[in-house]
């Protein structure tokens, strides 16, 4: 039975959390208003309960559920297996974070009717937004 980890996000919007996860291929996402059981990968019930939900199915053969709760500040942890942070270890949350925080950015900015002037990607992987 594989432990499942609890990380500290600073996702705030289910919305474009949700949207990310859709565009890192993650097709059936499930939302709840009320934290749901997660299942570890015999189909088993889990203490761990999440709002945001990607079922084992869907993530691979032998995984967990993969899970984001809210926290009483507004944030989403990530609840992960040990199993599975193998592939959703911190390089894989920190590029969610990444994406997250590009689309809260680009919405933020269209909310103020700003447009981007340009946008590139460095070597580094940073992204370069100019708005105007």
């Amino acid at each position: 039975m594989s432990h499942f980890t609890r990380i500290r996000t600073k996702l705030l919007d289910r919305d474009t959390l949700v949207q990310v996860l859709r565009e890192f291929g993650f097709a059936q996402v499930e939302v709840h208003s009320e934290p749901q059981i997660l299942y570890g990968y015999e189909g088993d019930p889990r203490p761990e309960r999440a709002e945001i939900i990607i079922r084992r199915q869907f993530i691979g053969e032998f995984s967990n559920d993969l899970g984001f709760q809210l926290q009483p500040d507004g944030s989403y942890s990530a609840i992960i297996s040990d199993y599975d942070r193998g592939k959703y270890n911190q390089e894989w949350l920190d590029k969610l974070t990444q994406r997250y925080t590009h689309l809260r950015l680009l919405h933020t900015a269209q909310s103020q009717g700003l447009q981007v002037a340009c946008q590139e990607i460095l070597g580094d992987g940073t992204i370069r937004i100019v708005l105007q």
